[in-house]
């Protein structure tokens, strides 16, 4: 097609050069007007000025006239023949770019079928980068504007198009989705090591725009942000009033504040910024550097399966310790909701909010209510860690238990593996199989060590509530549960190792549901 065009293109203007050449031969072999015998025509204010030709008068005026409409007759149709050049060049041209574009977009699918198997093609760029200013009035009313060219490619061509207001900037490709990461701030100035790192980190502006939503008004904190410019997208939650609770709640209002920051944040991304997944992490995470990478891979596995409704960057028993070192690849399902840097889909969020909780919405998330038996998907080591001491929990667990947590430091390149073993048609008859199948040992056996021989798995039995604690805290792991469900647990199976050996806390087998009076 591209081949045609050149070719009727140069036809075109080879017409063109050979009619100029035509009328200028025509117009050079004319009897000139003036004199006879004189090259030159007749001279201003000569004798026979405008005067007499060979063979007698000559109308000079009419001839002048007629000549004059045969040249603008010349003109005109060489201004179409122009135009229609010009209509051929710029098809050409941009069939071309398509063309280019679409080889380039091959090539590089191919490179990626040959390194990077499972990975979809990289998606498409954006050519200028978009400037984003939130404007707030004493109403609840947002308006972000934009100044940016959207330019996505198709594989039938390119289609550029101006975006409209309350937009971010992005582009998605068939096979690759723009994954916004919110940040949750409010008075930290920290927060500042949880940006660079994600900056640090990302592979793409476009792909993953990071936008920071910040309650409290705190001006320290704004101008660290700000100081990022458009590398981040900065909006202020407007509502910074106290909310009015039950007196004995009083000291819990900063859980109010958070659970109503959490709503109003995740609406701008899904309704104002129309975007249809999100990764949320607070100002006091630091990402691990396979971070997006994680969940690029686990986007398709989570869209897929209406099992699962979140995926989580957190291993809520990810000790030094509890971890392999070794098996950063490893992904498990959990029923526990993790946090702590986890994703989210916009038809999830579309079931959830219209319920959300005034107060304790990480709590709130783990009820049967909500969870509805799905599940998450979590790493065997953390892509988080927490360094936020300081907080509406007072450091709760900080000190004595999140300030051990794992970052894993290993690039793991999951958009090249097959994740598929993670759906749940897959995952538990695999699952179920190796747990009951490992042999069923007592704690006291894996403290004396010396007994077992092999790296594992070992499984460990509890039976009740009690037993499950008592357990629980002898192996080092986590021993609170919430509504019925320990953390990690899946299928009431808690895994993790233990004195270098993989370890499996499970319930006895034929487990049916957890038991909501257990928390």
């Amino acid at each position: 097609m591209v081949r045609k065009k050149g070719s009727l293109i140069l036809c075109s203007a080879f017409l063109f050069v050979a009619w100029n050449a035509l009328l200028l031969l025509y117009l050079w072999g004319r009897p000139p007007i003036g004199r006879l015998g004189e090259v030159g025509g007749a001279e201003p204010g000569g004798k026979e000025e405008w005067g007499v030709g060979r063979g007698g008068q000559v109308n000079l005026a009419g001839e002048v006239i007629r000549l004059a409409e045969e040249v603008e007759v010349q003109l005109e149709t060489q201004k179409k023949l122009l135009k229609q050049i010009e209509s051929h060049r710029a098809v050409w041209a941009r069939q071309k770019d398509v063309g280019k574009r679409q080889t380039d977009d091959t090539k590089q699918v191919e490179n990626e079928d040959v390194h990077q198997p499972s990975k979809p093609p990289l998606p498409l760029g954006v050519d200028d980068r978009a400037q984003t200013e939130i404007i707030h009035t004493q109403k609840p009313v947002h308006t972000v504007t934009l100044d940016y060219k959207l330019e996505q490619h198709q594989t039938v061509g390119i289609k550029e198009e101006a975006v409209e207001k309350n937009l971010l900037p992005f582009s998605v490709a068939s096979t690759q989705i723009v994954i916004p990461i919110l940040v949750i701030a409010c008075d930290r100035v920290t927060v500042k090591r949880s940006l660079d790192r994600l900056i640090q980190y990302r592979p793409s502006p476009q792909l993953y725009p990071i936008i920071v939503s910040q309650d409290c008004g705190h001006a320290e904190t704004a101008r660290v942000i700000g100081s990022y410019g458009d590398q981040v997208t900065h909006i202020r939650q407007p509502d910074l009033s106290d909310i009015r609770v039950r007196p004995e709640h009083r000291k819990f209002q900063g859980y109010y504040k958070i659970a109503r920051h959490y709503r109003w944040a995740l609406n701008q991304v899904f309704n104002t910024f129309s975007q249809s997944t999100v990764v949320i992490v607070e100002d006091d995470l630091e990402v691990a550097p396979d971070f997006f990478e994680y969940f690029q891979a686990l986007y398709p596995i989570l869209h897929s399966d209406p099992t699962l409704w979140c995926v989580s960057a957190w291993n809520d028993n990810g000790k030094d310790a509890l971890v392999d070192p070794s098996k950063a690849e490893l992904l498990y399902r959990t029923d526990f909701f993790p946090g702590l840097g986890w994703m989210l889909l916009k038809d999830m969020w579309d079931e959830l909010e219209p319920k959300w909780p005034l107060a304790f919405w990480d709590d709130w998330m783990r009820q049967p209510e909500q969870r509805k038996d799905r599940s998450c998907i979590r790493p065997e080591i953390s892509r988080t860690i927490t360094f936020g001491r300081k907080g509406v929990s007072l450091g709760q667990f900080f000190d004595q238990y999140l300030r051990y947590i794992k970052l894993n430091t290993q690039f793991v390149p999951f958009t090249k593996q097959n994740l598929s073993y993670l759906l749940k048609e897959k995952y538990d008859g695999r699952f179920i199989k190796e747990v009951y199948s490992a042999p069923l040992v007592k704690i006291e056996e894996l403290q004396q060590g010396g007994i077992l021989r092999g790296p594992g798995p070992y499984r460990v039995q509890y039976s009740s509530r009690d037993s499950f604690k008592v357990l629980a805290r002898n192996l080092g792991v986590m021993d609170d549960l919430k509504s019925g469900v320990p953390r990690t647990g899946y299928r009431g199976i808690v895994g993790f190792l233990y004195r270098g050996r993989r370890v499996l806390l499970a319930p006895p087998e034929g487990w049916m549901q957890y038991d909501i009076s257990w928390s």
